[in-house]
């Protein structure tokens, strides 16, 4: 019963709301808006045992002093700290406190972090435009000619290379290929989502 249940409230909730596009009637299109609003109610008591469970791993981890222990302790403390000075001013753009908190270390951080990331993308073009084949030569030249394109002495060498940038990657193979790759993203989600429905996807309910 403890695995019956919960399959009989996915499959019944999973089928109402893909049944609600295709029944225009106002009774429907209202219990679909309800349990909508009802899923947000269950996010949020998924953030309040997300938390819960982020602050009992990490501490559990302090507690044994593991590896890297104090990297965890910074990670609970600041989780602390963010929620409750949240919880007493509230959210917003007038707020002090959690504004200064989260321009002056959240986002310098975040920059920090993401700058990081060029120097992992020039090592994966280095080993990605190996030329190889002529597959790889293509692309090299391709990328090449789209980097050109995107810096502003570009331009000034020849006024093709924008044109050309701008067609590779907003109107030509790049916008294929993101389409393509959305439109799998897409159709493995569906796939998913039917076997959740109908019971053969069930690691959501802990291993069988």
């Amino acid at each position: 019963m403890k695995r019956q249940f919960p399959l009989a409230i996915t499959f019944f909730f999973g089928i109402f709301m893909i049944i609600q596009y295709f029944i225009p009637h106002h009774t429907v299109n209202e219990w679909g808006g309800r349990f909508q609003q009802w899923t947000i109610i269950v996010l949020a008591f998924a953030y309040v045992l997300g938390v819960a469970n982020v602050l009992r791993i990490h501490l559990e981890k302090v507690y044994r002093k593991e590896r890297d222990w104090p990297y965890k302790l910074v990670t609970a403390v600041s989780l602390v700290i963010m929620m409750v000075i949240g919880l007493i001013e509230g959210i917003g753009q007038d707020t002090f406190f959690t504004m200064r908190l989260y321009n002056q270390l959240y986002v310098p951080m975040g920059a920090t972090m993401y700058s990081t990331l060029a120097f992992f993308i020039a090592s994966a073009a280095y080993r990605a435009f190996r030329i190889r084949t002529w597959h790889a030569a293509l692309l090299a030249l391709t990328a090449t000619m789209v980097m050109i394109g995107r810096v502003p002495i570009g331009n000034q060498i020849w006024s093709g290379f924008p044109r050309f940038s701008d067609w590779v990657m907003f109107q030509g193979p790049n916008m294929v290929g993101q389409r393509a790759i959305l439109i799998g993203a897409a159709l493995g989600a569906v796939a998913t989502g039917l076997k959740m429905i109908f019971g053969i996807e069930r690691s959501y309910m802990g291993t069988d």
